[in-house]
Protein backbone atom coordinates (compact mmCIF):
# COMPACT_ATOMS: atom_id res chain seq x y z
CA UNK A 1 0.00 0.00 0.00
CA UNK A 2 1.30 3.69 -0.80
CA UNK A 3 2.23 5.72 2.21
CA UNK A 4 -0.25 8.69 3.17
CA UNK A 5 0.55 11.68 2.70
CA UNK A 6 -1.77 14.42 4.55
CA UNK A 7 -1.45 17.94 3.41
CA UNK A 8 -2.43 21.45 4.67
CA UNK A 9 -2.37 24.50 3.28
CA UNK A 10 -5.34 27.17 3.35
CA UNK A 11 -4.63 27.96 -0.62
CA UNK A 12 -7.03 25.36 -2.72
CA UNK A 13 -4.30 25.85 -5.72
CA UNK A 14 -1.35 24.99 -3.56
CA UNK A 15 -3.49 21.75 -2.27
CA UNK A 16 -4.27 21.03 -6.01
CA UNK A 17 -0.54 21.84 -7.09
CA UNK A 18 0.56 19.12 -4.05
CA UNK A 19 -1.44 16.46 -4.94
CA UNK A 20 -1.05 16.37 -8.61
CA UNK A 21 2.94 15.85 -8.27
CA UNK A 22 2.10 13.27 -5.63
CA UNK A 23 -0.34 11.37 -6.12
CA UNK A 24 1.68 9.22 -8.38
CA UNK A 25 3.40 7.51 -5.71
CA UNK A 26 1.91 8.36 -2.65
CA UNK A 27 -1.98 8.70 -1.03
CA UNK A 28 -3.39 11.88 -0.20
CA UNK A 29 -5.17 13.56 2.00
CA UNK A 30 -5.58 17.33 2.56
CA UNK A 31 -6.96 19.76 5.01
CA UNK A 32 -6.91 23.79 4.29
CA UNK A 33 -6.27 24.51 8.26
CA UNK A 34 -4.52 23.29 10.81
CA UNK A 35 -8.13 22.23 13.16
CA UNK A 36 -9.13 20.23 10.25
CA UNK A 37 -5.33 18.67 10.04
CA UNK A 38 -6.06 17.77 13.51
CA UNK A 39 -9.03 15.85 12.89
CA UNK A 40 -7.47 14.02 10.21
CA UNK A 41 -4.64 12.95 12.16
CA UNK A 42 -6.87 11.42 15.65
CA UNK A 43 -8.72 9.13 12.67
CA UNK A 44 -5.78 8.14 10.03
CA UNK A 45 -2.25 6.78 10.02
CA UNK A 46 -0.16 9.01 8.53
CA UNK A 47 3.38 8.23 7.36
CA UNK A 48 4.26 11.90 6.69
CA UNK A 49 2.68 15.44 6.76
CA UNK A 50 3.26 18.21 4.65
CA UNK A 51 2.12 22.12 6.36
CA UNK A 52 2.03 25.51 5.17
CA UNK A 53 3.55 27.61 7.53
CA UNK A 54 1.20 30.80 6.94
CA UNK A 55 -2.45 29.60 7.99
CA UNK A 56 -5.27 31.46 9.68
CA UNK A 57 -6.28 30.39 13.01
CA UNK A 58 -3.60 27.70 13.12
CA UNK A 59 0.23 28.60 11.77
CA UNK A 60 2.29 25.98 10.79
CA UNK A 61 4.39 26.12 13.55
CA UNK A 62 2.16 26.06 16.50
CA UNK A 63 0.39 22.65 14.64
CA UNK A 64 4.14 21.27 14.36
CA UNK A 65 4.17 22.13 17.96
CA UNK A 66 1.10 20.10 18.95
CA UNK A 67 2.12 17.23 16.76
CA UNK A 68 5.29 16.87 17.96
CA UNK A 69 4.21 17.20 21.73
CA UNK A 70 1.70 14.87 21.16
CA UNK A 71 2.83 10.62 21.37
CA UNK A 72 0.37 9.61 18.88
CA UNK A 73 1.63 11.61 16.31
CA UNK A 74 5.02 12.43 17.15
CA UNK A 75 6.49 10.24 15.09
CA UNK A 76 5.41 11.65 11.86
CA UNK A 77 7.91 13.41 9.73
CA UNK A 78 6.53 17.31 9.28
CA UNK A 79 7.73 19.20 6.12
CA UNK A 80 7.13 22.59 6.44
CA UNK A 81 6.48 24.96 3.18
CA UNK A 82 7.11 28.35 3.76
CA UNK A 83 7.68 31.46 2.04
CA UNK A 84 9.69 32.99 4.83
CA UNK A 85 13.01 32.43 4.07
CA UNK A 86 15.02 34.31 7.52
CA UNK A 87 17.00 32.62 9.40
CA UNK A 88 15.05 33.22 12.62
CA UNK A 89 12.13 30.80 10.81
CA UNK A 90 14.35 27.96 10.22
CA UNK A 91 15.63 27.62 13.73
CA UNK A 92 12.28 28.00 14.86
CA UNK A 93 10.63 25.39 12.81
CA UNK A 94 13.97 23.14 14.05
CA UNK A 95 13.00 23.98 17.77
CA UNK A 96 9.71 22.57 16.99
CA UNK A 97 10.68 19.10 15.94
CA UNK A 98 9.79 19.73 12.06
CA UNK A 99 11.87 17.24 10.13
CA UNK A 100 12.37 19.42 6.60
CA UNK A 101 12.11 22.67 5.68
CA UNK A 102 11.39 23.76 2.71
CA UNK A 103 11.48 27.61 0.87
CA UNK A 104 8.93 28.19 -1.55
CA UNK A 105 8.58 28.53 -4.34
CA UNK A 106 10.44 25.18 -4.86
CA UNK A 107 10.86 22.32 -7.54
CA UNK A 108 8.98 19.27 -7.69
CA UNK A 109 12.42 17.36 -7.80
CA UNK A 110 13.14 18.53 -4.43
CA UNK A 111 10.07 18.00 -2.82
CA UNK A 112 9.66 14.54 -4.24
CA UNK A 113 13.49 13.95 -2.84
CA UNK A 114 13.02 14.91 0.44
CA UNK A 115 9.84 12.87 1.03
CA UNK A 116 11.88 9.69 -0.43
CA UNK A 117 14.57 10.49 1.92
CA UNK A 118 13.11 11.11 5.34
CA UNK A 119 10.90 8.02 4.52
CA UNK A 120 13.47 5.58 3.56
CA UNK A 121 15.62 7.01 6.60
CA UNK A 122 12.60 6.01 9.21
CA UNK A 123 12.67 2.54 7.34
CA UNK A 124 16.26 1.95 7.77
CA UNK A 125 16.34 3.09 11.27
CA UNK A 126 13.63 -0.04 11.76
CA UNK A 127 15.36 -2.55 10.27
CA UNK A 128 18.48 -1.58 12.72
CA UNK A 129 16.73 -1.55 15.69
CA UNK A 130 15.03 -4.86 14.79
CA UNK A 131 18.09 -6.51 13.20
CA UNK A 132 20.68 -6.04 15.69
CA UNK A 133 20.96 -7.63 19.24
CA UNK A 134 22.12 -4.72 20.86
CA UNK A 135 20.70 -1.56 19.54
CA UNK A 136 18.59 -0.04 22.22
CA UNK A 137 14.70 0.98 21.12
CA UNK A 138 14.98 4.53 21.57
CA UNK A 139 17.11 4.47 18.49
CA UNK A 140 14.08 5.01 16.86
CA UNK A 141 13.32 7.90 18.88
CA UNK A 142 12.41 10.92 16.51
CA UNK A 143 11.35 13.13 19.59
CA UNK A 144 11.35 13.79 23.31
CA UNK A 145 7.57 12.53 23.19
CA UNK A 146 8.93 9.55 21.04
CA UNK A 147 11.96 8.70 23.46
CA UNK A 148 9.50 9.04 26.28
CA UNK A 149 6.97 6.60 24.80
CA UNK A 150 9.38 4.10 24.08
CA UNK A 151 11.67 3.76 26.97
CA UNK A 152 8.84 3.19 29.21
CA UNK A 153 7.12 0.48 26.81
CA UNK A 154 10.80 -1.22 27.06
CA UNK A 155 10.56 -0.63 30.76
CA UNK A 156 7.25 -2.24 31.11
CA UNK A 157 8.11 -5.33 28.94
CA UNK A 158 11.54 -5.69 30.60
CA UNK A 159 9.97 -5.98 34.13
CA UNK A 160 7.55 -8.70 32.57
CA UNK A 161 9.66 -10.84 30.79
CA UNK A 162 9.29 -14.23 32.02
CA UNK A 163 5.43 -13.39 31.56
CA UNK A 164 4.10 -16.16 28.41
CA UNK A 165 0.90 -14.80 28.51
CA UNK A 166 1.39 -11.29 27.76
CA UNK A 167 -0.51 -9.63 24.67
CA UNK A 168 -1.38 -6.12 23.68
CA UNK A 169 -4.56 -6.07 25.63
CA UNK A 170 -2.47 -6.53 28.91
CA UNK A 171 0.27 -4.33 27.49
CA UNK A 172 -2.10 -1.81 26.70
CA UNK A 173 -3.45 -2.05 30.19
CA UNK A 174 -0.29 -1.69 31.92
CA UNK A 175 0.35 1.40 29.34
CA UNK A 176 -2.82 2.99 30.25
CA UNK A 177 -3.36 3.42 26.74
CA UNK A 178 -6.29 1.64 24.71
CA UNK A 179 -5.41 -1.72 22.77
CA UNK A 180 -6.34 0.39 19.49
CA UNK A 181 -3.64 3.24 20.25
CA UNK A 182 -1.23 1.30 21.56
CA UNK A 183 -1.09 -0.84 18.32
CA UNK A 184 -1.40 2.22 15.90
CA UNK A 185 1.77 3.76 17.78
CA UNK A 186 3.83 0.32 17.76
CA UNK A 187 3.20 -0.10 14.63
CA UNK A 188 3.86 3.20 13.05
CA UNK A 189 7.69 3.67 14.97
CA UNK A 190 8.71 0.24 14.87
CA UNK A 191 6.47 -1.52 11.38
CA UNK A 192 6.06 -4.24 14.31
CA UNK A 193 2.90 -5.33 15.76
CA UNK A 194 3.02 -5.32 19.85
CA UNK A 195 3.42 -8.94 19.83
CA UNK A 196 6.35 -8.16 17.39
CA UNK A 197 7.80 -6.18 19.51
CA UNK A 198 7.66 -8.03 22.62
CA UNK A 199 9.53 -10.51 21.50
CA UNK A 200 12.42 -8.67 20.08
CA UNK A 201 12.38 -6.78 23.08
CA UNK A 202 12.17 -10.53 24.68
CA UNK A 203 15.24 -11.49 22.60
CA UNK A 204 17.09 -8.10 22.92
CA UNK A 205 17.83 -9.26 26.49
CA UNK A 206 18.28 -12.67 25.83
CA UNK A 207 21.29 -11.04 23.35
CA UNK A 208 22.66 -9.00 26.78
CA UNK A 209 22.65 -11.54 28.91
CA UNK A 210 24.47 -13.72 26.22
CA UNK A 211 27.13 -11.06 25.53
CA UNK A 212 27.95 -10.97 29.03
CA UNK A 213 28.45 -14.42 29.97
CA UNK A 214 27.00 -15.04 33.02
CA UNK A 215 24.33 -17.59 32.33
CA UNK A 216 23.51 -20.50 30.04
CA UNK A 217 21.26 -20.88 27.26
CA UNK A 218 18.98 -22.84 29.01
CA UNK A 219 18.64 -20.27 31.69
CA UNK A 220 18.25 -17.30 30.00
CA UNK A 221 15.50 -19.33 27.28
CA UNK A 222 13.40 -19.33 30.74
CA UNK A 223 14.73 -15.44 31.71
CA UNK A 224 13.02 -14.14 28.94
CA UNK A 225 9.81 -16.39 28.90
CA UNK A 226 10.29 -19.14 26.63
CA UNK A 227 9.41 -22.50 27.80
CA UNK A 228 11.23 -24.40 25.16
CA UNK A 229 14.80 -23.25 24.68
CA UNK A 230 14.83 -24.74 20.93
CA UNK A 231 11.90 -22.34 20.18
CA UNK A 232 14.10 -19.74 21.47
CA UNK A 233 17.09 -20.21 19.51
CA UNK A 234 14.41 -20.61 16.74
CA UNK A 235 13.53 -17.40 17.07
CA UNK A 236 16.75 -15.56 18.03
CA UNK A 237 18.49 -16.88 14.79
CA UNK A 238 15.27 -15.71 12.62
CA UNK A 239 15.67 -12.40 14.20
CA UNK A 240 19.57 -11.49 14.24
CA UNK A 241 20.78 -14.21 11.65
CA UNK A 242 22.77 -16.22 13.95
CA UNK A 243 22.25 -18.83 16.96
CA UNK A 244 22.08 -17.60 20.33
CA UNK A 245 25.95 -20.46 20.53
CA UNK A 246 27.30 -18.30 17.30
CA UNK A 247 26.15 -15.00 18.70
CA UNK A 248 27.74 -16.06 22.37
CA UNK A 249 31.02 -16.55 20.84
CA UNK A 250 31.21 -13.94 18.75
CA UNK A 251 31.03 -11.84 21.97
CA UNK A 252 33.50 -13.55 23.49
CA UNK A 253 36.10 -12.52 21.01
CA UNK A 254 35.56 -9.17 20.87
CA UNK A 255 36.58 -9.16 24.76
Amino acid sequence: MLPLILLIDDEEDILDFLERILRDKYRILKAENGKEALEILSNEALQLIICDVMMPEMDGFEFCKIVKSNFEYSHIPVILLTAKNTLQSKVKGLELGTDAYIEKPFSKEHLLAQITSLLANRNKIKEYFAGSPLVHIKSMAHSKADALFLETLNETISQRLEDTEMDVEKLAGMMNMSRVTLYRKIKAVSDLSPLELINVIKLKKAAELLAGGDYKIYEISAIVGYSSQSNFTRNFQKQFNMTPTEYMHSMQLKK
